[in-house]
């Protein structure tokens, strides 16, 4: 690797796991997937999926934490350590219930709003890295009486699906 590369590090936050593949909670691997592209070859480290590319003198790491949503920070800790990537370029997409199906925002630190995947990262470093919330919707707003848990965990419905995939593909990173 070239001395004084810039490095940025794009998480998305999941579960790893066939039987998460499609829920609510794994929005964030599903936009990373999308991010590093359909020929993406991944690697298993440092408690991850990765995946690396360097664009126009920038090296981007691609990752998905393979410990489980409520012990994410361990990897991206991990991560950050071993590629000594300052806080300010690691960019954190997830889903947030507080947000509608399809809405998105980006902030830099704040609160973890009750995410445990973004609990797990604040204390393992910090919070001053981006984030890039997806909105998945709240069972109580659409008058369903599912537990949280139960509900982020649940499957999009197709047509949830597509309005996912349409959302993915206009973030800006």
């Amino acid at each position: 690797m070239q001395a004084n590369k810039p490095i940025f590090l794009i998480v998305g936050l999941g579960n790893p796991g066939a039987e998460y593949e499609r829920t609510r909670h794994n929005v964030g691997f599903m936009a990373v997937r999308y991010f590093a592209g359909a020929d993406a070859t991944w690697k298993n480290e440092l408690f991850a999926k990765t995946y690396r590319v360097d664009i126009d003198g920038v090296r981007i790491i691609f990752a998905m934490p393979q410990t489980f949503m409520n012990d994410s920070g361990r990897a991206v800790r991990a991560i950050v350590d071993y590629y000594k990537i300052p806080i300010e370029n690691v960019t954190v997409i997830h889903d947030d219930m507080d947000l509608k199906l399809g809405d998105t925002r980006t902030k830099v630190g704040g609160s973890s709003a009750g995410h445990n995947g973004i609990k797990s990262i604040d204390s393992a470093i910090g919070r001053e890295y981006r984030r890039i919330r997806i909105g998945i919707g709240h069972p109580r707003d659409l008058g369903l009486p599912i537990d949280a848990a139960d509900w982020v965990l649940g499957k999009f419905t197709p047509t949830e699906m597509s309005e996912i995939h349409r959302v993915i593909e206009s973030i800006q990173l």
